[in-house]
């Protein structure tokens, strides 16, 4: 399974709709599968990197985490149809809907409104936005994270809650505030963002 899975997430991540129409209907039981192996820190994590959006593949990860990664909203929509889950957790805790969230400001495949969509597809089908991953991260951590004030703006209107702590201890206010480390959050487009993000959450 894992050979037409990883086909199945190239399709999603070059947007070839064709393809990956192609690979569901004949085999509707991918929408529903998972990776058993993936990146590790003793393994050789460039293997499972996927480049074009910026992730990577971990033991537990299906495709519905790499439409949501990809912010392919039809592509989420006809796995949902198919079966897939939409609480499904990888070994990192990380469910669909916090892939989704990250975003990296003023890249290529940046793509606010893409990103909002497929937020509320997720929230729609039965993601939790207040859902944690094995950090305590929600997808709202994430989000103001890698400062992406439109996703921001979306998870809260869909009822994330910005008091939770991670286990850091950090709200997502704490997290706005602060430098992250995450490469391009430096940028002039990502400094921007954190400016909406910080209005965003003293309004509430």
């Amino acid at each position: 399974m894992e050979q037409p899975l990883r086909k199945l997430v190239d399709a999603i991540v070059s947007n070839n709709q064709a393809v990956f129409s192609t690979l569901i209907d004949r085999s509707p039981s991918l929408a529903t599968a998972s990776f058993i192996q993936g990146a590790t820190r003793r393994g050789s994590p460039a293997t499972y990197f996927l480049e074009e959006i910026g992730h990577y593949i971990y033991s537990g990860d299906t495709a519905l985490h790499f439409a949501a990664a990809a912010y392919r909203y039809e592509m989420a929509k006809q796995l949902i149809e198919a079966g897939a889950a939409v609480r499904a957790r990888n070994r990192r805790g990380t469910e669909p809907l916090h892939a989704a969230a990250c975003g990296a400001p003023g890249s290529a495949m940046w793509n606010p409104p893409a990103q909002a969509a497929t937020i509320v597809r997720l929230i729609e089908a039965g993601a939790d936005p207040n859902a944690p991953n094995m950090d305590g991260a929600t997808p709202l951590h994430r989000a103001v994270r890698t400062r992406c004030a439109g996703a921001v703006r979306t998870l809260l209107e869909h009822g994330a809650d910005p008091a939770i702590r991670n286990k850091n201890g950090s709200t997502s206010m704490q997290l706005a505030l602060r430098t992250t480390g995450r490469g391009g959050s430096g940028s002039p487009e990502a400094k921007a963002q954190q400016q909406e993000i910080l209005l965003l959450l003293l309004r509430r």
